[in-house]
Order: C-alpha cells, then structure tokens, then sequence
C-alpha cells in the first residue's frame, strides 16, 4: 500500500459518513412509523449486529470489563435514549433542517459540562456558545410565526442536543477501558431496552408498516446507526478530532439539501440567518474546544443522529 492509500481512505470514509447521517433526518421524516418506534427498532437491530462480535471475540473483554466501565455504559443508554425521544420526534413535528441544525448544538452543551467538570472553555469558547445561544433563539423565534408545533420541534431538537452532550460525557468516561464495539452494544442495548418499555407503556405499534418504512428503518441502522459512526471513528485514526468534528456539521446542510430534494422541504427564508449563526457558533466552539482536547475528544465521531 503506498503512503497516499491511508489519506485517500480517510477522505473516502469521511464522505461515507457526511452522508450517512445525513441521511438520517430525512429518512426519519420519510417513515410511516412513530419516532420512538423508529429510535427502538434502530438501536434494537444496531444491537443484535453487535451481538455476535461481542459475545465472541469481544466476550474476554465483556467479562473483564469493571463495574464503574459499564455502569457508565448503562448510563450513557439511558441518555441516548433520552437523545431519541426528544430529537426524532422534532425531525416528524417540524423542519428537517432546523431540527437538524439545533440538535448539532451538542459540541456547545458539551462545553458546558467541561465547565461544570473544572474545564473553563477558551474565549473562543465562549464567544462560540454565544453566538449559537444568539442563533438558537432566532431560529426558534422564525418558527413562533408559523406553528406552536413548530416550537415545539424546536425545544425538543434542543433537548436532543443536550441529550446527546450527556450521553457522550458519560460514554467518554465508559470508553477509557471499553473498546467502541463493547460500549456501544451495552449502550445501544440499554437504549433499545428503555425505547421499547416506552412503546409498550404508551401503546405505541411496533410492527405493521409498510416496505417502504422498513426499508427506512434498515437504512437507519446500517447508515447512521452502523456505518457513520464506524467510518468517523476510522478516521479519527488518521486525522484531528478537530477536522472530524467540523466535518460532522456537513450533515446540516447535507439534511436540509436531502430533504428539500427528496421530501420537498424547502427551509423556511425567515430561520436562514439564525441556523447560518447557529452553525458558526458551534464551528467557533469546536475551534475553541481543540485548545482542550479532553473537552473535544468526547464530541468527535459521536454523530448520533
């Protein structure tokens, strides 16, 4: 292999995986299905394609794996869960593009709980926050105009957000002596267990959909699910968390395009300007983040959308 097959590969999988969770939004809002339906049957299937990895040549690991290790991990699947029940549902109740854009809020949340750990963010930092905070608001004030559940899908993508900064908190802590496929089937487990609970209790169906919905769901799993978080993950190998990190805000705009095109969405004039803001803000705190690499290692390759 020569020396240019290393870069070439990590070019090629960083494309697959812009575009992998960039599918996701957009095949979310495609289903026939209830959001939390979707977010139990994609993290459900995600497990059982795990399962025979880690309970074979991962079993040693599993065994020996400590009690504070998977305590993180149970823990990391109930804030993914949390992740899911709120983000997936503003996908179906509002615009893809928005809903999108807020949930990409995460790198700034995960800002904020560095702060609360005794990691002050940078000036950059700051000034990033704020300017996401700033574009937040004025993309969320856009939507006041059109629908209260507009809003709604809006303080829910948010929620996601904040969900998803939790969730990779508590995972960075579980992957200190967890390698990823470990982790991930004890996480994505736990998600799937809490997600059906709350189908069962809420009288949610499961099943029933038609072929087009399945295969929405199939292209979940092994897209966003599966294959976006492995390829940014390789790639992590052979480039900055820096680089990672910025590229995973491609998905935004790749949602936006994905769904006007496909769905017909087109993203409404008025929330423009506060998702550009947004996006900037959240570019400003990446930035800022890679002066701390504790802090920015925990948000890179952890697209979860």
């Amino acid at each position: 292999m020569n020396a240019r097959s290393p870069r070439v590969l990590t070019a090629l999988s960083l494309v697959v995986a812009v575009l992998a969770v960039s599918s996701s939004a957009p095949l979310i809002a495609f289903a026939a299905a209830p959001a939390i339906a979707i977010a139990f049957w994609r993290n459900g299937l995600a497990a059982v394609v795990l399962t025979p990895v880690t309970l074979g040549p991962r079993r040693r690991e599993l065994r020996g794996a400590t009690r504070r290790a998977v305590t993180f991990g149970l823990l990391a699947g109930v804030a993914l869960a949390a992740h899911f029940v709120t983000w997936m549902p503003s996908v179906q109740l509002g615009s893809v593009a928005t809903a999108t854009a807020l949930v990409a809020t995460q790198p700034v949340w995960q800002g904020l709980i560095a702060l609360g750990q005794g990691r002050r963010p940078s000036t950059a930092g700051w000034l990033g926050i704020g300017l996401a905070v700033a574009g937040a608001v004025w993309a969320t004030g856009a939507d006041v105009g059109v629908s209260r559940q507009a809003v709604l899908a809006d303080v829910l993508a948010l929620l996601g957000g904040m969900a998803a900064a939790v969730y990779t908190a508590l995972g960075e802590q579980a992957r200190a002596t967890l390698s990823t496929t470990t982790y991930t089937w004890i996480c994505y487990g736990t998600c799937a267990a809490l997600l059906l609970l709350v189908c069962v209790i809420a009288g949610i169906d499961l099943t029933g959909y038609d072929t087009s919905t399945w295969a929405a769901i199939l292209a979940l799993v092994v897209g966003a699910q599966l294959l976006g978080h492995s390829m940014f993950n390789y790639a992590l190998h052979h480039t900055s968390a820096t680089t990672v990190s910025v590229l995973i805000l491609l998905e935004v705009p790749g949602a936006a395009l994905l769904a006007w095109l496909w769905l017909g969405q087109q993203p409404r004039g008025a929330a423009l300007p506060g998702l550009a803001l947004l996006l900037a803000g959240v570019f400003v705190v990446i930035l800022g983040a890679a002066r701390s690499p504790a802090v920015l290692s925990g948000t890179a390759g952890r697209s979860l959308n």
